[in-house]
């Protein structure tokens, strides 16, 4: 039997906002690669391009597909946390994570569910012997890489892509994770997360994936998101909750 069928099914989350062009596919490839059985989540923070109501029809035709509407766009950080709480409230037994615009590649999910039969922790990651990014310039290379070292050594742990969004957990490990402390609303959120399972004593693991460029809309990164990373990152070593 396997590790999702003891737990619980596999739940994966899709936090969305202005992601009409990406959505339907995406959902389409994730079901592919997917165990039997596995649930998708899509949070939809009120986007404006519709997106939400692609999500509606979706789950009106495909089983095992929900959508949660929250009523403004908050950041990333609450998108999931939102997410994560109605997947244990409905018995995920394993909760994965991933971008909504393909830069995450579905034939992946499998590796990281597998990887979560020995840890905690599955984390998709661009920096370890295989993995990879394409399809960026030079200059954004360096400042993703620059920005997991800088993470790295100010929280002193060894996981090597600490701003990775496509993750595999456990149900314990984000039941032990206090979700009302949880403060990032960015990218920041995914250090965040990743620092406080290695704190907690969880195992966490690393599965080499390549990261692509998003294959269709805007990103979403800006300034403030980096500059909330550099200034949050410091802060996390100093708080006491779980």
């Amino acid at each position: 039997m396997s590790q999702t069928e003891t737990r619980g099914p596999a739940w994966l989350v899709l936090p969305t906002f202005n992601e009409a062009d990406n959505i339907e596919s995406l959902v389409t490839a994730a079901r592919a690669n997917l165990p039997a059985g596995a649930r998708i989540l899509i949070v939809d923070d009120a986007s404006p391009d519709g997106t939400g109501a692609i999500a509606d029809r979706l789950a009106a035709t495909h089983g095992g597909l929900e959508v949660l509407h929250r009523l403004r766009k908050e950041g990333l950080g609450p998108a999931y946390i939102a997410g994560f709480r109605v997947a244990l409230e409905g018995g995920a037994g394993l909760v994965l994570e991933m971008d909504s615009d393909f830069s995450h590649d579905p034939s992946d999910l499998p590796a990281l569910i597998a990887a979560c039969e020995r840890a905690d922790l599955a984390i998709g990651s661009r920096y370890v012997p295989g993995g990879g990014i394409r399809d960026w310039s030079p200059l954004r290379r360096q400042i993703s890489r620059g920005g997991s070292a800088y993470a790295r050594r100010l929280l002193g742990v060894e996981v090597r892509d600490l701003t990775s969004g496509f993750k595999c957990f456990r149900r314990e490990l984000l039941e032990a994770i206090d979700f009302d402390s949880v403060d990032s609303k960015g990218y920041a959120f995914q250090v965040e997360l990743s620092f406080r399972a290695v704190r907690l004593g969880f195992r966490v693991v690393e599965v080499p994936i390549e990261f692509s460029e998003r294959l269709a809309g805007a990103s979403k990164m800006n300034a403030a998101i980096v500059a909330e990373a550099v200034w949050r990152v410091p802060l996390l070593r100093l708080r006491r909750d779980r």
